[in-house]
């Protein structure tokens, strides 16, 4: 299926020059009176080599159509993940690499769709978002208004977030895991 350069997303694979490539991040760009482009880092998918191309919206690429899976995360040794297929309960192992900078917010038991290619594990989509505790945060200083000031806090995991006053250690939030950031105040179970 083709798709033109400014619908390149991170995550789609793409054949670029004969090759297989995971697009890992992307960004549409407008300098001054140009027109927009969409630049975007791709990674080889066998070789694991990086490169930067621009692609305009009147390029086109060949999306790759993949075979997707739900699977569960059941722990990490080492360099590798360990997965479990959802349905055939068969399990095989990934590179940490291939989860990018989404890797920390990898939890035991979560549910991530593998994208396979001809029967090889390619890629990994996480879900949108992921709950944690703050486990470190500022006070709040006294005069900051509640609407636009945003203090700094660390998840559980060790990535830094910026959170509004209210949120104090030991509280759980919901987190994008695209772009790490606070969404909302997580809710009570019970």
């Amino acid at each position: 299926m083709r798709v033109d350069g400014s619908a390149v997303r991170m995550g789609m694979v793409i054949e670029y020059q004969g090759k297989l490539w995971l697009v890992v991040k992307h960004e549409i760009r407008t300098p001054g009176n140009l027109r927009a482009f969409n630049q975007v880092e791709i990674r080889d998918i066998i070789t694991g080599t990086k490169n930067n191309i621009r692609l305009s919206s009147s390029e086109s690429v060949e999306r790759v159509s993949l075979s997707q899976r739900d699977c569960t995360f059941l722990y990490a040794e080492g360099d590798m993940l360990t997965f479990m297929d959802s349905e055939t309960f068969d399990q095989f192992l990934l590179p940490k690499e291939l989860l990018g900078d989404s890797l920390p917010f990898l939890q035991d038991n979560m549910t991530v769709s593998v994208e396979t290619y001809e029967g090889k594990p390619i890629s990994v989509q996480m879900p949108e978002k992921a709950t944690l505790t703050i486990v470190e945060a500022d006070p709040v200083v006294k005069g900051q208004t509640a609407s636009s000031s945003y203090k700094p806090a660390i998840l559980e995991n060790g990535v830094r977030i910026l959170v509004p006053p209210f949120i104090g250690a030991g509280e759980r939030v919901v987190v994008n895991i695209a772009d790490a950031a606070y969404v909302e105040r997580a809710k009570k179970e019970g």
